[in-house]
């Protein structure tokens, strides 16, 4: 007897508990926990795959390197007569003159280690030199880039307020995205694939823009353009502008970026701080360059080129650009998030609406319904009283899941509706296994209460191996299984271990209490 009462105890908080998790999703009012959450198939919303352009990660270090080995081509007075990117990811150097050479060596092989020499050729004095970096290096950036954006478009989306997001990589250079309940996708899109890199550079104003959009674009500058669209006309204005290709300062020094409204014009604009070495960097910029006009470039468009004044200290700049509210946050997002380390691209995008989602939880629960009466309907007429028994486990199972999805916060999905069903099924059939033992140990000859003992006895081992490997193949779905797979394998994995524990404690509890408390001379079953 006191065996039974700390069973009952042990059952009754167990139930308590679910249904402590399951009454938020009934009645939110009820109780101030989170609901169950809906997968992307039940509630609507988004779901990208995206690919990291990671060949442009390693064509931006080809093109920090050359700017840096430029840089220190003029410090070193190296005269050189050319140095360029080329295809992209090589770098090729043209020098003249002996002692050049000599010095250019020996500045590669103190400064540039890590780049490999393709190739190299002397001719008439002039050395010719192709690099490169080795394939280790390069595969090592992509893996890297890849997981940068990883963690940047998570950053991105945890401040977007998306609920429950599902953000995984896929492959070597794939990410997945899924975003449920997200109704204005659009502006999602432009979150998430915005490179965001923020770069200041200066003007070229020494020479001719005219001829630069004519195609004689000097060396070392090239020409970005500023779009603007007039609120009246909803025309697009694209401002042509000579920048000098090498980068002052990016927004990798950023520690903050919020939206602010301009008090002179009431519009909105993108207030940026820098950490110290961004601050101390932005303020001998503007002190070396004052009266020339430094150009705000993000993502390779002009936002603003305002002239330098005078020297800026504090570690302040502003974005201005005509912006909406909604732009000029997304822009904040973006710019605290970081820049990502290279382009992505869309592979594959569905959307999934409201009215979709919910006619799929409409049908799942019908479905649901339909097959557990019928079930029920079965043991009442087949096991008569003790199918009563069965089908109040049965309905107790069902609670069980309901309030391991909303404690555990995971994510109910339409194949994780189809893994209840399934569980459904499951657990009447641990029952089924038990009640026809204990019917042939009746038909020898013995008592109900060892009828029952014995049937439970023989019954549950069979039903734990049987329950076991289920198990097991729910949990290898689970940790390689993505979307809609992970759901069923969530569902299941509940739904066995909640079967085990009303067919083998719950059940078991209910007949002990009719054959050992009220003592019943016959079994109905």
């Amino acid at each position: 007897m006191k065996n039974l009462s700390w069973r009952a105890v042990s059952v009754f908080a167990v139930i308590i508990v679910a249904v402590i998790y399951v009454l938020p999703t009934i009645k939110p009012s009820l109780w101030p926990h989170k609901k169950i959450n809906l997968g992307l198939d039940l509630q609507g919303g988004m779901h990208l795959v995206l690919e990291v352009d990671t060949e442009k990660a390693v064509e931006s270090t080809i093109e920090r390197i050359s700017q840096e080995m430029r840089s220190l081509l003029k410090k070193e007075r190296i005269r050189h007569i050319d140095l360029n990117r080329i295809d992209g990811s090589r770098i090729s150097v043209r020098l003249q003159g002996q002692e050049n050479i000599d010095r250019f060596e020996k500045l590669l092989d103190k400064e540039f280690k890590n780049l490999r020499i393709l190739s190299r050729s002397i001719h008439d004095e002039i050395l010719t030199m192709m690099l490169d970096l080795p394939d280790r290096e390069s595969a090592q950036i992509k893996k890297l880039a890849t997981e940068q954006a990883l963690e940047t478009i998570r950053n991105r989306i945890d401040q977007f307020g998306v609920s429950e997001p599902d953000i995984r990589r896929q492959g070597e250079k794939r990410i997945l995205i899924q975003l449920p309940g997200i109704k204005d996708t659009k502006r999602a899109k432009d979150l998430i694939g915005r490179t965001a890199l923020l770069e200041f550079k200066l003007l070229d104003e020494t020479h001719d823009l005219n001829a630069a959009l004519q195609g004689n674009v000097p060396p070392g500058s090239e020409v970005l353009y500023g779009i603007k669209e007039d609120p009246e006309t909803r025309r697009v204005i694209k401002t042509p502008y000579l920048i000098k290709k090498r980068t002052l300062l990016t927004g990798a020094h950023l520690t903050d970026a919020k939206v602010q409204i301009d008090s002179q014009y009431n519009e909105p604009y993108v207030s940026i701080d820098f950490d110290k070495k961004g601050g101390r960097d932005f303020a001998r910029i503007t002190g070396a360059n004052v009266k020339k006009r430094l150009a705000i470039v993000l993502d390779n468009k002009v936002y603003s080129a305002p002239v330098i004044q005078e020297k800026i200290t504090g570690g302040q700049a502003r974005i201005t650009g005509r912006f909406t509210t909604e732009e000029a946050r997304d822009l904040a997002i973006a710019l605290r998030a970081g820049a990502l380390p290279a382009p992505v691209n869309i592979l594959e995008e569905r959307t999934v609406g409201p009215s979709l989602g919910t006619d799929s939880i409409r049908k799942g629960l019908l479905s649901m319904c339909v097959g557990g009466i019928l079930v029920i309907l079965f043991m009442i007429v087949y096991y008569r009283g003790s199918g009563l028994i069965a089908d109040f486990a049965l309905i107790l199972n069902i609670i069980l899941i309901a309030g391991g999805l909303a404690g555990f916060q995971a994510t109910l999905t339409l194949p994780g509706i189809a893994g209840i069903i399934l569980t459904i099924g499951m657990a009447v059939d641990a029952n089924v296994l038990i009640f026809e033992r204990i019917r042939e140990e009746m038909r020898i000859g013995k008592t109900p209460r060892a009828a029952v003992e014995a049937g439970y006895d023989r019954a549950s081992l069979t039903i734990l191996d049987a329950n076991v490997t289920t198990l097991i193949a729910a949990l290898v779905l689970f940790q390689f299984g993505t979307g809609p797979v992970k759901g069923f394998a969530v569902t299941l994995s509940l739904g066995v271990l909640s079967s085990l524990f009303t067919a083998l404690i719950v059940s078991r509890l209910i007949f002990d209490y009719l054959l050992v408390k009220l003592k019943i001379k016959s079994l109905s079953i």
